[in-house]
């Protein structure tokens, strides 16, 4: 019947009522309705909690019926009238409330279809529903909370869904199932009368004539036609299993009857057991005979691999011989080339200060020949001055020992050598010109032959460098023909198993992955060195998850690559899938991306070139021109920000730069043609060598001879000085001897007293001049000591390096002929290893195939069986045996569809009889247990009907009338008979005979009854008092108000056109007062009986 807690009508005291079974069906009827009586006497006066789960908070309408919007209505907890006119509303919210909480749409009678609920015009309807949900019988308090939001939306083709929420707010559910145990928790009953009685109902079972209809609603109110049609539909089902039953004995005969039979054939056939049992052996022996044959033929096969097993270890033993052979030959060849590298660092190292030295000797020998300039002109200013202190005194002396004139011959002949001499000396100073230009250019050539000396010097080194560098890439690309990894490095092969060691011990937590370059391919080869230009040192990269595996690799590399030429290390966390970058990539209809153009092998190289180069983002263009027009001439393509073109030219929107790079070094597929160029520069280099060299040896020829010419000339150039001088003295002397009468001899000696003053200064400067060349070539000594020691200290560096190449060469050829040996010997294991494969496959194969036959053999015989005989000579026993069996059988007709057959029967009738017996148990037992819960039933029945009398009686008394009940549960009918006052004790009317009123009373009585033995968490009447008078409906509110006042724990809903206006203040009641309809009206307003009510 019911779940919920609520004031109990047969305990007085108690504030639950507890279900009861009787099983005493000859109790004392009279102390019943005794007992009855005086509990329903106390009843009404009972005070109660307010109720605490399943009452109604509030209900809200939108375009339900024909309103737009209704409420929200907000329900006290205890008493609730729901008052207005026709039409405004009331009875709409009845029908929300029974078709918002899952009724049908039949049973509001207001429609057959919920698409008639929504408002003409509108698509949808919705109702919302707020139920209570406190206390300790709360439903998932911790979900919903205080309240449950049942939300209902009606869609105009009749569909509809629920959403559940919380008090919050919060959409819990949306499936009918979890409405369905709510109102099972909380036993609301929306299609029970008694729980929510319309008009229709009321005029249906209580204003109806018939004593049947008022039968049925005391059933439907009480539950109990639910439980007598359960009874029902489980007699229907014991029926129609009797009939099984019967069916099934019949069937049993007939099984066992062709049991019988087989059985009786099947022991007729007994004697060729013998001979079928001599079989079965004769096949366990055969099973197990073909699986020692097997086993005796795999014996050989296993003691070959163990053979060639044992062999295994030597070759491991040869491969770590040449292993390490292969390592002390690469950590030489490693230490030669740090060495070599160590003094070429030292000789670079040298080369700034000789430079630096040389200018320095330079300066210093630039500043004591310019000592040595001004040295010599004081010198040939003091032997000049010297000769013509020496003339002076000579003419004084001439001039005092003179005494007669010359003659005049003798003055023309001075004369003439006078004019001779000037002629000489013309030409003396003509040819001393024309020598010091001469020197000047010898002077200038030997100059330019020095430089370009110095500069062929430095670019002979730099060829040699050069060519050094193109040996070792001819060297590594021939080594990348056996192992393309060596393109990027003779050590990167190490280098990636000491990396794939280190991550097989756990030192990394992902492997890393590089060099990039070696899992980019070009789609096209014409594309190559544009990419090799657009990545540059990335081809060389390596990539790590995360700053750990860094750290490891970086310690790694430190021990494989020379300081200085690590390559970059990229953190990229690692991913299982290239980054989509189809909104942010490059799309040009002719031209690819740098993304598009590479088959890339691994999705983190993809990442990260994407994340630290954009390649999305570059476009590859073959031609320049064509890239020009692309990127300069017109707008760049969207998200395009540069472009390579096949010669590896970078172009920007308005920038374009030439590459540096010829040929691709790392990403080119064709490696003899690489090694082909490769040796023609060569071959190119060293012929630019060899002319170099042959211009170094004419050059250090030519100023070796201008500086022969340079010597020569500046002797003539001081022998023409002292003709010049020589000549002048001359023209002196013979200029003096004409004029030596007129000359003072007075003005002679005071000229050659200044001349001696002269020469005295001129020494003194001398002196001073000779003392500071003297320092001069002191320091270009020192400075010319350091120079030739720092070339001396180069020259022996570069002498040490010569040696240490050809060490590293040979190294290098050790390494190569100990990486032969070892791949000779990998390929010998791999073969070896292979054969021992081959034999362990054959051996699984034939292991497998003696595992099928062994499951086979045990299938046949589980217990192993030793057989001395072949598998041929069972064999043909086998046959002959079943020839004798084939024989027998056609003259018995076939042993196994005979054995079969009794087998078959045999469990055709057990199984039937297994069924019959096991349906006669659950009869008997069903049989047992209705007729239990039938007196049950009946007792219920009874009890509750009295119950419903004694109610009706009490009710009938407050308005000093009498009446009672009559049950005919034979007949299913339910009689009300009516006394209108109690001094007419004679009279008992039915109700068919009393006023609109009284008749009305009596009803609001007979419900109440019906209320006082039934649970539901809320009752709702629609228009209950519409044909009493005003007595009748003042006792009828009355009885009503102190019912719903001694059940504080329920809620109760009633819907009238009446005022309500008399009613008492109490804060248990509240009046919804609902306005008329009018024109344009969307919501309802309502008003409390009390505006200071409080919901308790």
């Amino acid at each position: 019947m019911g779940k919920r807690k609520e004031e109990s009508i047969s305990k007085p005291g108690s504030h639950k009522r507890q279900r009861q079974e009787y099983t005493d069906e000859h109790s004392d009827e009279s102390n019943e309705e005794e007992n009855s009586q005086s509990s329903a006497d106390s009843n009404l006066s009972l005070l109660s909690t307010v109720g605490e789960v399943g009452i109604i908070e509030s209900i809200q309408l939108k375009n339900f019926m024909c309103h737009s919007m209704l409420g929200p209505f907000q329900f006290g907890s205890n008493l609730n009238f729901v008052v207005g006119n026709n039409g405004s509303g009331k009875s709409s919210v009845l029908t929300a409330l029974i078709v918002g909480l899952g009724g049908k749409a039949t049973a509001t009678n207001r429609g057959s279809s919920l698409k008639m609920f929504v408002r003409d015009g509108e698509t949808s309807a919705d109702i919302s529903i707020t139920l209570r949900n406190r206390g300790r019988d709360a439903f998932k308090p911790e979900v919903y909370g205080d309240s449950i939001i049942v939300n209902q939306h009606i869609n105009l083709d009749g569909s509809r869904s629920y959403r559940l929420k919380s008090k919050s707010g919060t959409l819990i559910s949306s499936k009918k199932e979890e409405l369905i145990g709510i109102l099972d928790h909380f036993n609301i009953q929306v299609d029970n009368p008694v729980s929510v009685l319309t008009q229709e109902m009321s005029k249906h079972f209580l204003q109806s004539k018939n004593e049947g209809d008022k039968y049925k609603f005391f059933m439907k109110a009480t539950q109990l036609e639910q439980m007598r049609e359960d009874y029902s539909s489980i007699m229907k089902t014991k029926e129609n299993t009797c009939i099984q039953i019967e069916q099934g004995v019949e069937r049993l005969q007939e099984l066992k009857l062709l049991y019988c039979e087989k059985k009786e054939r099947y022991k007729s056939i007994g004697f060729v057991n013998d001979m079928r049992n001599h079989l079965e052996d004769l096949k366990h022996k055969m099973a197990w005979a073909v699986v020692g044959e097997m086993e005796r033929e795999i014996q050989p096969i296993k003691e070959g691999i163990r053979a060639e097993e044992g062999n295994t270890e030597k070759f491991v033993q040869k491969l770590e011989e040449c292993q390490a052979k292969l390592n002390e030959a690469e950590e030489k060849y490693k230490a030669i080339q740090d060495r070599l590298i160590t003094i070429s660092e030292e000789a670079q190292a040298l080369h700034p200060q000789c430079i630096s030295l040389k200018a320095d000797v330079q300066a210093r020998r630039k500043a004591v020949n310019e000592a040595e300039v001004l040295y010599n002109r004081f010198k040939t200013e003091l032997k000049r001055l010297g000769k013509d202190d020496e003339q002076l005194r000579k003419r004084i002396e001439e001039l005092k020992s003179s005494a007669n004139q010359v003659s005049e011959p003798e003055k023309l002949e001075r004369q003439r050598k006078i004019a001779h001499l000037r002629e000489q000396l013309k030409a003396f100073r003509d040819e001393e010109i024309m020598i010091g230009q001469q020197v000047d250019q010898f002077q200038q050539a030997i100059y330019k032959c020095k430089e370009e000396h110095a500069r062929l010097r430095r670019e002979d080194c730099d060829a040699k460098q050069a060519l050094d560098a193109k040996q070792k890439q001819l060297r590594e690309l021939k080594d990348s023909k056996t192992n393309t990894l060596k393109r990027f490095g003779p050590h990167i092969p190490a280098f990636l198993e000491a990396v794939e060691l280190a991550y097989r011990q756990g030192r990394f937590k992902h492997k890393p992955v590089g060099p990039l370059g070696a899992f980019i391919h070009p789609r096209d080869a014409e594309l190559t060195l544009a990419v090799e230009s657009c990545l540059k040192s990335l081809v060389q990269a390596f990539c790590c998850d995360n700053h750990g595996d860094e750290r490891t690799l970086q310690l790694l590399m430190s021990k494989y690559y020379p300081h200085g030429f690590r390559p970059q290390i990229i953190v990229n966390k690692f991913q299982n899938n290239i980054y989509d970058v189809r909104h942010r990539g490059v799309h040009h209809p002719e031209f690819p991306s740098v993304l598009t153009a590479l088959e890339i092998d691994h999705p983190v190289v993809a990442n990260c070139l994407i994340d630290v180069r954009g390649i999305e983002t570059i476009l590859l263009i073959k031609s320049s021109r064509k890239a020009r027009e692309v990127m300069q001439f017109n707008r760049p393509p969207k998200n395009c920000r540069e472009a390579f073109t096949a010669e590896g030219d970078q172009v920007f929107e308005r920038r374009y730069y030439s590459s540096d790079y010829v040929r691709p070094k790392f990403l080119s597929k064709d490696v003899e043609a690489e090694i082909s160029h490769l040796e023609e520069e060569i071959e190119s280099k060293m012929a630019q060598l060899t002319a170099s060299q042959q211009r170094l040896y004419s050059i250090e020829n030519e100023i070796r001879q201008n500086e022969d010419h340079l010597h020569g000339h500046r002797r003539h150039q001081k022998e023409l000085q002292i003709k010049i001088r020589t000549t002048n003295a001359e023209i002196a002397d013979l200029e003096n001897m004409e004029e030596h009468q007129s000359v003072d001899i007075h003005t002679l000696e005071d000229e050659a007293e200044e001349n001696k003053g002269k020469m005295e200064s001129v020494k003194k400067d001398m002196q001073q001049q000779s003392r500071k060349m003297e320092e001069l070539k002191n320091i270009l000594q020192v400075a010319e000591k350091n120079f030739e020691e720092m070339k001396e200290k180069i020259h022996q560096v570069e002498e040490i390096a010569g040696p240490i190449k050809d060490e590293l060469n040979q190294a290098d050829s050790e390494v190569e002929n100990s990486k032969r040996r070892l791949q000779h010997y990998e390929e010998k294991q791999k073969e070896h290893l292979a054969c021992i494969k081959r034999h362990k496959e054959l051996l699984d194969a034939k292991e497998k195939e003696l595992e099928e036959k062994i499951a086979q053999a045990r299938q046949i015989y589980s217990e192993r069986i030793e057989v001395s005989r072949t598998v041929k000579s069972l064999d043909a026993e086998m046959n002959r045996l079943r020839e004798r069996i084939n024989s027998e059988n056609d003259r018995h007709g076939n042993r196994e569809e005979i054995v079969q057959q009794f087998h078959d029967a045999k469990e055709r009738y057990e199984d039937a009889n297994s069924k019959v017996k096991n349906l006669k148990k659950f009869i008997r037992l069903l049989e047992e247990i209705m007729t239990q819960r039938f007196k049950i039933y009946r007792q219920f029945l009874r009890l509750l009907s009295l119950r419903c009398k004694l109610y009706f009686d009490h009710l009938l008394r407050i308005r000093a009338c009498s009446g009672s009940i009559l049950f005919d549960h034979k007949n299913e009918t339910l009689s009300i008979i009516v006394q209108p006052r109690e001094e007419d004790q004679a009279a008992l009317n039915d109700v068919r005979s009393l006023s609109g009123g009284e008749r009305s009373f009596s009803t609001v009585c007979f419900i109440l009854s019906l209320w006082s033995i039934t649970e539901s968490p809320f009752r709702c009447l629609d228009e209950f008092d519409v044909y009493m008078d005003m007595v009748n409906r003042r006792i009828a509110m009355d009885m009503i108000l102190k019912v719903a006042d001694s059940q504080h724990h329920q809620q109760f809903i009633l819907l009238t056109p009446q005022s309500m206006s008399s009613l008492p203040m109490s804060s248990h009641i509240r009046i919804l007062r609902m306005q008329d309809p009018e024109r344009g009206q969307r919501t309802l307003n309502f008003k409390n009986r009390n505006d200071k009510e409080d919901d308790q």
